[in-house]
């Protein structure tokens, strides 16, 4: 009879532990979901702001001396 009473034991906490687990899981998943869902959004707006800057861009090359400091 003990035999049984510590294999119910183990098993009874190993089923805490799972749930437990599973919890956890469930807990990870909603923060994973929720930061793609940010980098999703983070990956719009740089490629928005790309565009944006492509259609003005300035030429390849520019002089240090074409820019004067604001005192000039």
């Amino acid at each position: 009879m003990p035999r049984e009473a510590e294999t119910a034991a183990r098993l009874e906490s190993l089923e805490i532990k799972a749930v437990y687990l599973e919890d956890l899981v469930d807990s990870l998943n909603t923060v994973v979901a929720r930061q793609q869902a940010h980098i999703d959004l983070l990956l719009h707006e740089v490629r928005r702001l790309r565009e944006q800057t492509d259609e003005g861009a300035p030429p390849a090359f520019r002089s240090l001396r074409d820019e004067l400091p604001p005192h000039y």
